[in-house]
């Protein structure tokens, strides 16, 4: 069966960090670019950031650049989303996202709000 779960969200205070994590399964995580998207209350969902299947290429919405950093560990089948100077806006729910030259596999989400 073929999964993506996230996890790593939370109540943030803004200015904090959280890491996200995607955990991939069933699926050829090498053959994957992987993204990050977030949707947040009232609004479309967006791409905040995304690695190529080799690793090599990154690209990162202009609103996170510079405080967002995504990675990924083909050992352990799992993208990462460091997200460090979280403001209020960043508040959201973020997805993962497995993009192949067929399939287009979505994870259900995780909570991020950042609030004092």
């Amino acid at each position: 069966q073929v999964q993506l779960v996230e996890s790593g969200g939370g109540l943030v205070q803004p200015g904090g960090s959280l890491r996200l994590s995607c955990a991939a399964s069933g699926l050829t995580f090498s053959n994957y670019a992987m993204n990050w998207y977030r949707q947040a209350p009232g609004k479309g969902r967006e791409l905040v950031a995304g690695i190529d299947s080799a690793g090599n290429r990154l690209n990162y919405a202009d609103s996170v650049k510079g405080r967002f950093t995504i990675s990924r560990d083909y050992a352990k089948n799992t993208v990462y989303l460091q997200m460090d100077s979280l403001k209020p806006e960043d508040t959201a729910v973020y997805f993962c996202n497995a993009q192949g030259s067929i399939y287009n596999i979505w994870g259900k989400g995780t909570l991020v709000t950042v609030s004092s």
